[in-house]
């Protein structure tokens, strides 16, 4: 039986080709984007002081020293304090753990539960399709903030509720684009070819249809995530979202407006965070847009 030897003249030697694919040349092109890059790892900065809070905090976030109130930022306190004593670098870097969470899982849901409705409709068209349309256009007919408000201020004050409604405001935006992508699938050759061979619409769903929408999905919830910020951020503005004394940007700057011509850096902090956090999502996903859309590309 013959076996591989390795050639020890002149012939020519086969080397592997290197392993490619839609995701590894979307990765190569975003890698070569710096302006996206800048924002991941802007990204990744946030999403390490907030896991890392516990560790990097000189303070307790709830500790209050009245004697040291509204001190400006020093050797001891690096964000100077507020107007109850509390060391604000300590609180600004928990803040992150909550914009962080309440942004993420909130459009999760919102993916989730607009994709699967998006689907439906796209697919199956008819009166699921009408049924789903309308609900989505109920839901774009308010102000996404105006909508996120009245639901909280229907469930009552907190985090959880600020979550829930940020999640259901954004629901249409997942489900329209999801519909219309799959309204562009169903009736390509091989979604024809699947059916041909007797492939139950949950397989086509989900081995054709789900795979190929994935793309707008990602760029969207990425941009979805610096919106969820905002508006978490407004809601705890208002006094709807995070309850005292939990650290959130927004409330914070709420807790600080009066202070701002007397001590701007309660001010500052929170608000440079929520800019540079929502900046970082925003670069990013035009990258992964730029990366992952055909069209883009030279």
């Amino acid at each position: 039986m013959a076996q591989a030897t390795t050639s020890t003249n002149n012939a020519p030697v086969i080397q592997a080709e290197k392993v490619s694919g839609p995701w590894r040349d979307a990765w190569r092109a975003f890698r070569r984007n710096k302006i996206a890059m800048a924002g991941l790892i802007m990204i990744v900065f946030f999403v390490l002081i907030a896991l890392l809070a516990p560790v990097i905090a000189p303070y307790d976030y709830k500790a209050q020293e009245l004697a040291d109130r509204l001190k400006p930022p020093s050797s001891e306190h690096w964000f100077g304090t507020d107007d109850l004593g509390r060391d604000l670098f300590t609180r600004v870097l928990y803040g992150a753990r909550i914009s962080l969470w309440v942004g993420t899982f909130s459009v999760v849901g919102s993916i989730i539960l607009g994709t699967l409705l998006g689907i439906l409709a796209g697919f199956y068209g008819k009166w699921v399709d009408m049924i789903i349309s309308r609900m989505f256009d109920i839901l774009l007919a308010f102000p996404s903030i105006l909508l996120a408000i009245a639901i909280v201020a229907i469930l009552g004050p907190s985090l959880q509720n600020a979550l829930l409604a940020i999640a259901i405001v954004n629901i249409p935006t997942y489900g329209r684009l999801v519909r219309a992508k799959v309204l562009g699938l169903k009736n390509e050759e091989y979604i024809t070819a699947a059916r041909s061979i007797g492939m139950k619409d949950s397989g086509i769903l989900l081995r054709h249809i789900l795979p190929n929408s994935l793309t707008p999905i990602i760029v969207q919830g990425t941009l979805g995530i610096a919106t969820a910020i905002i508006e978490a951020a407004a809601l705890g503005f208002l006094g709807l979202g995070a309850q005292p004394p939990a650290p959130e940007w927004g409330k914070m700057l709420s807790d600080s407006r009066q202070f701002i011509a007397t001590a701007p850096w309660t001010v500052v902090f929170p608000g440079v965070s929520i800019m540079l956090t929502v900046l970082a999502f925003n670069l990013m996903g035009d990258g992964l847009r730029d990366a992952l859309d055909p069209r883009m590309k030279n």
